[in-house]
């Protein structure tokens, strides 16, 4: 058995996601924005690895949580734990929807999926995968205290490796509830 999280910050709602999600998604996935991805992406290659996010929580215990914000209820984005055969280690990854960039949703999303994936499943480890032109990503991944690792494995030989630290227990939001999968 397992149980998909639901995590709360500040400002967003970090929740499974639902079909309804699919075409927002979809529609990111088709645009020059998905190029650090692999895309731009038909239809089915978006849906695909949208069933792939979905279909890691019963399989891996952990996957991908799309991003609301608290207030209006409008989902901005993704953020995701990815392992199993396409990635060599257990990776923290992030997407904003067009518009939501530059207001610090991603790193408080990406900081709460970090800390539940430290706590829950225990990891010695997290790294994210980036382009090496998403300066935006890039970024993100500096806030979170993330640094490079040029040693480490990677999905594609030009990615950047960027090697999260273990956060100290009493880092982790005392107002956020990790449940166990």
């Amino acid at each position: 058995m397992f149980e998909i999280p639901r995590l709360n910050t500040k400002r967003l709602i970090l929740r499974e996601a639902l079909m309804s999600d699919f075409s927002a998604y979809a529609a990111l996935m088709a645009s020059p924005r998905a190029n650090g991805m692999g895309g731009p992406h038909d239809e089915a290659a978006a849906w695909h690895m949208f069933c792939h996010d979905i279909a890691q929580w019963p399989l891996l215990g952990h996957g991908a949580l799309m991003v609301d914000l608290a207030e209006t209820g409008q989902c901005i984005g993704q953020v995701g734990i990815n392992h199993g055969p396409l990635y060599p280690e257990h990776e923290l990854g992030w997407l904003l929807y067009d518009g939501y960039e530059g207001k610090g949703y991603a790193t408080e999303a990406a900081s709460a999926l970090r800390d539940w994936a430290f706590s829950a499943l225990k990891l010695e480890t997290l790294v994210s995968y980036t382009d090496a032109d998403n300066t935006g990503s890039i970024a993100v991944a500096k806030r979170l205290g993330a640094v490079l690792d040029g040693q480490a494995p990677r999905p594609h030989p030009a990615d950047l490796v960027w090697r999260h630290p273990r956060p100290e227990a009493a880092a982790l939001s005392a107002s956020t509830e990790f449940p166990r999968c």
